[in-house]
């Protein structure tokens, strides 16, 4: 497939959790394309961790913005919690492009 095609597939979804809130994490910014790769830099460039999972992506891009997430998808956002958490000492030392597959968490689990 060539870039041009791998960036028209891409798809990004940010989201923010508040602890002291009651309730779950909300979608914060979503895109496809051109969007998604910049929803993925800004977060590169300000120190937020970035993981990678086609099929989530593929269901959060369809929620929209300010919105929880659904319960059925709250055990496949904790897992990605705890992988980072599992892997914040390590996070220091590796360099900001390197994303987390999807393979990479699960054999990490």
């Amino acid at each position: 497939m060539s870039q041009f095609n791998d960036t028209l597939n891409k798809k990004a979804v940010a989201l923010s959790y508040d602890d002291e809130k009651a309730g779950a994490p909300v979608i914060v910014a979503s895109g496809m394309g051109y969007m998604a790769e910049k929803i993925v830099e800004t977060a590169r460039e300000n120190g937020v961790p970035v993981y990678e999972d086609n099929s989530l992506a593929t269901l959060l891009t369809q929620l929209e913005l300010g919105s929880e997430i659904p319960e059925e998808l709250y055990k496949a956002i904790v897992d990605i919690y705890i992988y980072f958490l599992k892997f914040a000492d390590q996070k220091k030392n590796l360099e900001k492009s390197s994303v987390p597959t999807q393979r990479e968490a699960d054999e990490s689990k």
